[in-house]
């Protein structure tokens, strides 16, 4: 019982918080097979695989120095957030490389990253609540543990691979190999960074000062969260001003009307004409990724064949448009 419990609390609100996500992604979804192997390698590969490396790290420092306490805590400020970070990081990597032309924003890095960190988050949460709080505190320990890692900590893994997202984002829609080398490694540094500096925080600083010390642990990472859906802001209204620029273009050409023009740019009344039918949520994500595209052409050049996918959207456009 108290082992479902732990699944319960710790999958429910990772459900939760995926869809938020999902729900940030305005103007142009990414695909659902995709999500759903993304938060699938979070779960399992991820989870199983920092388990495995992480001890078997954590057994070398042991072997190396003789200082059990030395490798725990090797582990969990250092060890973790690197291993944690380049396996959840890896599903994005291969989302990035497998499936480029789905990679056509920051925000598109940002989903894919937060997705995959939430089901790795929700599987350790699942670990900590059983082992750590049932097991050690029974009930109680469970529910304060759920408190503090699902809701007050709820954010942290997603916020952390985020930039793992970021990196890999820009490297696709920036020309110039050094960009592509030099985003992608920061963007991981980044990550790791972020990530060392909670569990040291928390080792320390909750571990020396109690209360007021994870108070302060808690109100950096708060802040660190702040500055990510910062960043998720500009990234809806940057897609917003593409549209706004990029359709103009298609109202002219006749593609679209200007009512639909004025409906694509708009936040308010697109989610209103997306709930009305399926068929208009369809067009109006079709003249998402149309502007998406032009942008990647106006950037980057007919790069993997962007003109004819740009004709080919076009095509689609005109055939659902009188429905939508």
């Amino acid at each position: 019982m108290a082992f479902l419990l732990a699944v319960l609390l710790s999958f429910g609100p990772a459900f939760f918080y995926a869809a938020i996500v999902y729900w940030l992604d305005r103007f142009e979804k990414e695909p659902a097979r995709l999500l759903v192997g993304a938060f699938l390698w979070g779960a399992f590969v991820a989870t199983i695989g920092a388990i495995i490396w992480t001890g078997v790290l954590q057994l070398s420092v042991t072997a190396l120095t003789g200082d059990a306490m030395l490798a725990d805590l090797t582990g969990t400020t250092l060890f973790a957030p690197i291993v944690e970070e380049s396996l959840k990081g890896l599903a994005v990597l291969i989302i990035f490389l497998a499936f480029p032309h789905e990679f056509d924003s920051v925000l598109d890095g940002m989903v894919y990253a937060a997705i995959t960190a939430l089901g790795f988050a929700a599987t350790e949460n699942v670990l900590y609540l059983f082992f750590a709080g049932y097991g050690e505190g029974g009930y109680e320990g469970l529910t304060v543990l759920f408190v503090l890692r699902v809701i007050l900590g709820g954010w942290g893994h997603a916020v952390y691979t985020a930039f793992i997202g970021i990196g890999l984002a820009v490297a696709r829609l920036r020309p110039g190999w050094a960009i592509k080398v030099i985003a992608p490694v920061l963007g991981w540094m980044v990550a790791v960074f972020l990530h060392a500096l909670h569990n040291t925080m928390a080792v320390i600083l909750a571990g020396t000062f109690g209360l007021g010390g994870l108070v302060a642990t808690l109100i950096v990472d708060w802040m660190i969260w702040g500055v990510a859906f910062g960043i998720v802001a500009w990234a809806i209204f940057r897609e917003r001003r593409w549209m706004r620029t990029y359709l103009r273009e298609e109202v002219a050409r006749g593609l679209i009307s200007e009512a639909q023009y004025r409906v694509a740019c708009s936040l308010r009344r697109q989610v209103g004409a997306s709930m009305r039918s399926k068929t208009a949520r369809r067009f109006y994500a079709l003249c998402a990724e149309l502007a998406q595209k032009k942008h990647q052409l106006a950037v980057l050049g007919d790069e993997r064949g962007n003109s004819a996918r740009i004709e080919r959207l076009r095509a689609e456009i005109a055939q659902i448009g009188a429905m939508a």
